[in-house]
């Protein structure tokens, strides 16, 4: 019983000597272990700093390139990058003092109300170990200097760094949308120029590199960032605001007319030189903002977009959009395509009596079988070569493809590179060639069909390119819309020349075409001239009208159109205007195309310095000075003066405009015989003879008073 209180258990001396000796073993490591690192950081510490080092954040960044710009013929800005910054978060540097959260969190919250700074704070708790988080993104330098500044004052606000990039911006806004494109958010260039040239606007990224001298002192390295090429075009923003401003009054003009929906399906218009091929303005039909490409409220309700994104035919209403109809959609050119079947049959010597024939027209001709009419129900009678053209007569030019025979036609549709790309320098141009016929596909009703621009399909660059190569002598342009590349210190990388790529037909040939042209515009056409509308006060210029019919025929849809060019004796612009079913009851009527052609070169001609020929009535002298004076208090008057409206006043009492109905007193004054101007005999200042405003002597194409920096620039349609 006494026993039972003892315990069996007793630290023995044994048990102690083995304790002893574990003690002794796990001191003899510790002492190793302690060695091994005194003896590894005098041997490789230096390495191991490296390594260290290495693994740093700003050891290697990335340095960003800036995309080139694109700008107009005068160097204006279509396209550029600004530098924005996106706001890096540092959870490890912000944490790695007590100090540094909340004061850097305070000035985040002054600097930014963007910011929802608890949940930043959330963040940087959660996430210790991050060094990189992108809290806001392309911020403006305005935005960031208020924080940068707090920086440099309070050694507190750590953890929080810039990102350095480029935004694509586009000063323009929607000017010249379809020819410039846009870009996606990592500089892929997208429709247009920024797609076709995307390779030569992007550039290289630099870097920037830490690294560890022979001292173990961090030094840093820099390859800096190649940035990409500028793009000149041979776009004016003043011609192609113009032809904007023009298209957008049409639209607006015919919106919801005949039926809901814009003033028409589409409408375009190109102005080329005829001697270069350079495009100075492309235009279309709805257009867009550069800088928000895929906003179409302008165009539809809430509802409807969301119906559309429902169904999933918000992307094609976008690419319908942005397609560029000039290059991108073909159709049927009609009777725009009479001067070059003439062409034709006089360059291979088809026409009976050449330019001397005469083809009676009796309303209709039976072809293959089928009976197709004239324009001129009763017909016109006898023409002549020049009057088949001045009169759009269809029977006249059936008659002639008959001469000309379907060979040669073919030949000389593929001369004038009917159906075939033009390899202008803009992606998405279509090709047609499936559309054309050749020798053996095309029957006798093919041909003379294809003969008043029935029947085949065509584009709008197309069409422009082979017409100029009918005016200026025969010489057929590669169209381009770029002329020279320069790099980021602006020297020129570059030129991309005029390219004569074939001549279409003789000398003799375009004059005697020219000629033709002009009859259709000018009086010697008579007064059955198809185009007289399209003429601008007191300017001399040809060109072609054309209706031709949508499939169904019969189904009263039409693409009306006219392609023309100025001065009528020498040649230096082409345009053309096509309008695809314009929202009207009746649409087979040219006029609505002449008439925009007519309103784009009275203001088009006068800012190139193409001085009028014509003699004005005193109709188009009334309608010129309503003009000018509109254009001249738009771009001269101090605001004071437009409040009370005394400029206007006095440059009419100036001027010596008289009462309604008589000519103006400068009118009558002497003209000076170097300059074509008039002298007026008061002060000997020379005067506008069209206008009466007085004219720079040094620049007689920019007003008087004005620097050629100031001429007038056209105001960009919203």
């Amino acid at each position: 019983m006494g026993g039972k209180g003892k315990s069996n258990n007793k630290f023995t001396p044994k048990m102690q000597k083995k304790l002893l000796i574990l003690f002794v073993l796990v001191l003899a490591t510790l002492v190793f272990l302690c060695g091994r690192m005194i003896q590894i950081m005098r041997e490789s510490g230096d390495q191991y700093k490296k390594q260290v080092y290495a693994q740093q954040r700003y050891d290697s960044t990335t340095l960003p390139y800036r995309r080139g710009d694109i700008v107009d013929t005068n160097g204006t800005k279509l396209a550029v990058s600004e530098k924005v910054y996106n706001l890096i978060i540092d959870a490890k540097v912000m944490l790695y003092k007590e100090d540094y959260l909340e004061p850097t969190l305070q000035a985040l919250s002054d600097c930014f109300p963007d910011l929802v700074i608890d949940d930043i704070r959330q963040h940087v708790i959660s996430n210790p170990g991050s060094s990189w988080y992108v809290a806001l993104k392309q911020l403006g330098f305005d935005q960031i200097i208020g924080f940068k500044t707090r920086q440099t004052e309070n050694a507190d606000i750590r953890g929080v760094w810039f990102e350095e990039e480029y935004k694509r911006a586009y000063p323009q806004g929607t000017l010249a949308c379809d020819v410039i494109g846009f870009t996606t958010s990592d500089n892929v260039g997208k429709f247009g120029l920024e797609e076709y040239y995307n390779t030569v606007l992007n550039g290289t990224n630099g870097r920037e590199y830490g690294y560890l001298n022979d001292d173990a002192d961090l030094e840093r390295t820099v390859k800096p960032a190649e940035d990409g090429y500028t793009i000149h075009t041979t776009i004016d923003v003043n011609i192609q605001g113009i032809v904007e401003k023009y298209i957008k009054e049409f639209n607006d003009t015919y919106k919801d007319n005949a039926r809901p929906g814009n003033g028409a399906d589409n409408i375009g218009c190109i102005i080329m030189e005829v001697n270069t091929g350079n495009v100075l303005a492309m235009a279309g039909y709805p257009v867009f903002d550069l800088n928000n490409p895929r906003d179409i409220s302008a165009y539809y309700t809430e509802e409807e977009i969301a119906v559309m994104q429902e169904n999933d035919t918000y992307y094609e209403v976008l690419n319908q959009m942005w397609r560029n109809y000039c290059i991108s959609d073909t159709y049927e050119p009609g009777s725009t395509a009479k001067p070059f079947t003439v062409a034709m049959g006089l360059e291979s010597d088809s026409f009976a009596n050449g330019a001397d024939s005469v083809y009676l027209c009796e309303g209709n001709l039976e072809v293959g079988g089928h009976t197709i009419k004239c324009h001129t129900k009763s017909g016109d009678g006898y023409v002549t070569v020049q009057d088949a053209v001045a009169r759009s007569c269809n029977v006249a030019l059936m008659k002639m493809s008959n001469e000309i025979g379907i060979e040669t036609f073919c030949q000389y549709q593929k001369a004038f590179n009917f159906g075939l790309k033009t390899n202008i320098d803009l992606p998405g141009e279509a090709n047609a060639a499936s559309l054309m016929y050749t020798a053996d596909t095309m029957s006798p009703t093919d041909l003379v069909t294809n003969a008043f621009g029935q029947n085949f399909n065509t584009t709008m660059i197309q069409l422009i390119s082979g017409f100029c190569s009918l005016i200026n002598g025969g010489y057929y342009y590669e169209p381009h819309v770029v002329n020279k590349i320069t790099n980021a210190s602006g020297a020129t990388v570059k030129n991309i020349e005029p390219r004569v790529l074939r001549q279409t037909i003789s000398e003799s040939t375009s004059s005697l075409i020219r000629q033709y042209c002009r009859a259709v515009v000018m009086e010697e056409g008579g007064q059955h001239r198809t185009g007289r509308t399209a003429r601008p006060a007191g300017y001399a210029i040809g060109g072609k009208t054309g209706t031709a019919q949508t499939l169904p025929r019969g189904n009263g849809e039409y693409v009306v159109s006219f392609i023309g060019y100025a001065p009528a004796d020498d040649p230096r612009i082409a345009i053309y205007v096509v309008i695809d079913r314009p929202n009207i009851a009746i649409q087979d009527d040219a006029k609505f195309a002449t008439k925009m052609v007519r309103n784009i070169l009275t203001e088009v001609l006068p800012y190139m310095g193409i001085f009028m020929t014509e003699e004005l009535s005193e109709e188009e002298i009334k309608e010129l000075e309503e003009r000018n004076l509109a254009r001249t208090n738009m771009y001269t008057q101090t605001p004071e003066e437009d409040a009370l409206g005394e400029m206007g006043d006095t440059q009419e009492t100036e001027q010596g405009t008289g009462t309604e109905g008589e000519n103006p007193s400068w009118m009558s004054y002497e003209k000076d015989p170097a300059t074509g101007f008039l002298i007026d005999p008061d002060n000997g200042d020379l005067l506008d003879p069209d206008t009466g405003n007085p004219v720079n002597r040094d620049n007689p194409a920019i007003p008087n008073g004005l620097s050629g920096s100031d001429y007038p620039q056209v105001e960009t349609p919203e």
